[in-house]
């Protein structure tokens, strides 16, 4: 999947149509990497996708707690942002394991920063700063992933 956002609201517009589209499978988490410099559009995407699963209140980065959690439902959002550690094993005092469950989703922002320390992702979107916006680039790596990414091409990845 490739897209150009030209705003913030087609970021958060393609984020709310992927988390819609989402089918949490009942045995596993469900792992999204979002990877690209800063200020590429990895929060913003991170705050459309939790609009798309009814959660309206405020999302930030957790850049400086790391972690935040958010209830959608019978789903839990891991919210991760990890470019504050300085090696991948500073990632073990954050209790991950505890959230590596059934019912929970993964958004990891930096997840570069945890290699070796994370699940797999099932999809992965790259981040980048283009001319007049920017541009995401998603790949999956799994059979949930792939026919997560197909459902979102059928509907249109454009914003």
């Amino acid at each position: 999947m490739h897209t150009h956002c030209r705003t913030a609201a087609d970021t958060e517009a393609l984020a709310g149509r992927m988390a819609r589209t989402l089918t949490v499978p009942p045995a596993a988490p469900v792992v999204l990497y979002l990877s690209g410099e800063l200020g590429a559009g990895k929060t913003t995407f991170a705050r459309g996708f939790l609009g798309g699963l009814g959660l309206h209140g405020p999302v930030r980065s957790p850049t400086y707690t790391l972690l935040e959690l958010y209830s959608a439902g019978a789903l839990t959002v891991v919210h991760l942002d990890l470019y504050r550690l300085n090696q991948p094993a500073d990632i073990e005092g954050l209790g991950l394991r505890d959230w590596a469950q059934p019912q929970h989703l993964w958004l990891i922002e930096w997840p570069e920063r945890g290699a070796g320390r994370l699940p797999p992702a099932d999809v992965t979107l790259a981040f980048s700063v283009g001319a007049q916006g920017h541009d995401i680039e998603g790949g999956a790596a799994s059979a949930l992933g792939k026919s997560w990414l197909a459902e979102v091409e059928s509907l249109g990845a454009k914003p």
